[in-house]
């Protein structure tokens, strides 16, 4: 009887610090797409001209905005310009 009852309290233990862990990082993305969002309203504070520096536009910023609030709207942007770069890349290779 000992062997089941061991047996029984085995998945309870285990299930305790992963719990704790899916926690902490749940806490720490929400953290991390808290802050990312501040930054992202700074980059609505640029110029156009600043913007295009870093490869983006002001219609990328209304584009990635849009993504719920829990995510984070700079992964939206890095998709964006990567995808752009990627674009503009397969067209020089046309080019030349």
């Amino acid at each position: 009887m000992a062997t089941i009852e061991f047996a029984t309290e085995t998945p309870r233990i285990t299930t305790r610090p992963a719990v704790v862990a899916r926690l902490v990082n749940a806490l720490a993305d929400s953290y991390r797409a808290w802050k990312n969002r501040r930054a992202f309203y700074r980059l609505g504070e640029m110029s156009d001209a600043e913007l295009a520096d870093i490869g983006l536009t002001r219609a990328d910023l209304h584009v990635a905005i849009d993504v719920p609030f829990g995510r984070d709207p700079t992964a939206k942007l890095r998709a964006i310009a990567s995808d752009r770069a990627d674009t503009i890349e397969d067209l020089a290779r046309k080019v030349a």
